[in-house]
């Protein structure tokens, strides 16, 4: 389970078992997961995050889509083979 970056006490990652779902990026620290998709960055779901920290979460995905997309197709190929 890779980071691929961390911003206001968020770490943000992928799951490896994760492959076969459309690209997104999940969300975990101060109490709260998230799941956030990339094609719309828009919640798949999340729990236990201020709604604060739901916006941030959300801005940071915008902010870093293209970087975010690029290290999900980079990770999965890696581990598929492909």
């Amino acid at each position: 389970m890779p980071t691929v970056l961390r911003k206001y006490g968020i770490r943000f990652h992928f799951y490896g078992s994760d492959m076969d779902e459309p690209p997104h990026i999940n969300a975990s620290g101060q109490g709260g997961k998230a799941k956030v998709w990339l094609s719309s960055v828009e919640f798949a779901e999340h729990q236990g995050f201020k709604s604060s920290d739901l916006k941030r979460i959300l801005e940071v995905a915008s902010e870093h889509r293209n970087e975010l997309l690029e290290a999900w197709d980079e990770f999965f190929k890696s581990i598929s083979g492909k």
